[in-house]
């Protein structure tokens, strides 16, 4: 089932000081030279990847960028670059809404990362506000749901930030820089989205 208004690759999500928007060709060398300069910084939070891959090298990048495109397209995932709105919109960040599913679930995956240079700002709550807005807005999820490392308190800080509920723990969830994983799990609904906005 496809999105009630399938989002346009054109799409861009404003905030105080920030612009989300879906990645580009055009992004793929800037992409590369921000995941080199956090390759020590992301590594302990990301899936190992496969042998002999360099996951900065120029065709990973522009490969990932294609795919990541094409599933925005068929409504299989929403990758959303964050960049600052300042003079030349430099990219600071990503956020992806993925795995989606629709039918009787209408449920998607939040994952997301700042440039180390860009933390503690309070840019990455902004970031992830501006993916739940477009998650219940224009791709018309119900649910996202939220897996993070007990260990991980920058990533658990933005929860709290803003809100999201904890629903429980998941043992050895995910495999993460080669090693199984538990992740606190978190969940918001349009509904309570909703809600929280029209609170303030």
């Amino acid at each position: 089932m496809l999105a009630p208004t399938s989002p346009s690759l054109t799409t861009r999500v404003v905030t105080a000081r920030l612009v989300l928007r879906p990645p580009r060709p055009t992004d793929v060398p800037e992409l590369r030279h921000l995941l080199r300069a956090n390759a020590d910084h992301l590594r302990p939070w990301e899936p190992a990847p496969n042998a002999g891959e360099d996951p900065t090298s120029l065709t990973v990048v522009a490969n990932r960028v294609t795919r990541q495109r094409r599933d925005w397209k068929r409504d299989h995932s929403y990758a959303l670059l964050v960049t600052s709105r300042a003079p030349g919109e430099p990219i600071v960040g990503r956020v992806t809404l993925g795995g989606v599913l629709r039918g009787a679930f209408q449920n998607a995956y939040l994952g997301y990362w700042i440039d180390r240079e860009h933390q503690r700002q309070g840019l990455m709550s902004e970031a992830v506000g501006g993916a739940f807005a477009f998650a219940f807005g224009v791709a018309g999820l119900h649910r996202v749901q939220i897996a993070i490392m007990p260990r991980n308190p920058g990533s658990l800080r933005v929860m709290e930030k803003i809100g999201v509920r904890r629903e429980g723990t998941s043992e050895r969830y995910l495999q993460i820089a080669g090693r199984w994983e538990d992740h606190a799990i978190f969940g918001i609904t349009a509904d309570e989205w909703t809600a929280k906005n029209a609170a303030g």
